[in-house]
């Protein structure tokens, strides 16, 4: 008896998918064209813009700014100005404290913008409300004067500083390139231009009258100040001692 085979036929193979001839890219007009050359120059130039800041603000975070342009600019219409850089450690520490309680008593209980005081300014109809951290930006990186151009840049770039720098150097920066009379920057040539002193012998009351002429310093005196100076003065020192007293000097005494 013939034996029967028992091989199974394989399967027929299934025929390849035919593959879907591929789309051809849509042409874009030279008006599209336009628009993505224009939100790439942007997102370039404001990459660019920003690394450019951050590398700016690491390199200050180390080195002491030879200059500034407001300081530039007063060498140039003066001839010459004072200042002479001086650390923090070697600054005695009222002074710290002074300018802290005169201009940003809550310097240390914010990132570089005090939201409060900004409402509360609006609500006024009028400034005030810039911390230290904004008038180092803008006396270090920008230009003074009025305008919105300015103001946007330095609200940009303050949080910035505040995530690069510590507390302590902001205000070692400020000591430093603030103006305190004309031609006079920084802490140091303050004390030597009105008290004969170094910034690191200046007293609670010295602290205080130099603190208290920062916002016209080319309008007021330390050594020879008005009723209205002196007024100022002596509630800078009771401000002064009242943020060592409660914390708020900590950030940057600590």
């Amino acid at each position: 008896m013939a034996e029967t085979s028992t091989a199974k036929k394989k399967p027929a193979k299934k025929p390849a998918p035919k593959k879907k001839p591929a789309k051809k890219a849509k042409k874009l007009g030279p008006i599209e064209r336009a628009r993505r050359f224009v939100r790439r120059v942007i997102f370039w130039g404001v990459f660019a813009v920003f690394s450019f800041a951050l590398l700016w603000t690491l390199l200050y975070a180390v080195i002491n700014p030879p200059t500034t342009p407001y300081i530039r600019s007063e060498a140039h219409r003066l001839v010459s100005v004072k200042q002479e850089w001086v650390a923090i450690d070697d600054i005695a520490p009222v002074m710290a404290r002074s300018v802290v309680a005169a201009e940003d008593a809550n310097f240390c209980l914010h990132w570089g913008l005090d939201v409060k005081a900004i409402q509360a300014a609006v609500e006024r109809g009028r400034g005030g409300a810039s911390t230290i951290s904004q008038q180092v930006v803008k006396n270090v990186f920008l230009w003074h004067g009025r305008s919105w151009s300015r103001k946007a840049i330095e609200a940009v770039w303050t949080p910035l500083t505040e995530a690069v720098w510590s507390k302590r150097r902001i205000v070692e920066l400020y000591l430093n390139v603030a103006e305190f009379d004309e031609g006079v920057f920084g802490v140091q040539a303050a004390a030597q231009h009105y008290f004969g002193v170094d910034a690191g012998d200046l007293s609670p009351i010295q602290a205080a009258r130099l603190a208290a002429i920062l916002p016209s310093p080319k309008n007021r005196s330390a050594s020879n100040p008005s009723t209205f100076t002196r007024n100022r003065a002596a509630s800078i020192m009771s401000g002064a001692a009242t943020i060592a007293a409660d914390g708020r000097a900590d950030c940057f005494e600590n």
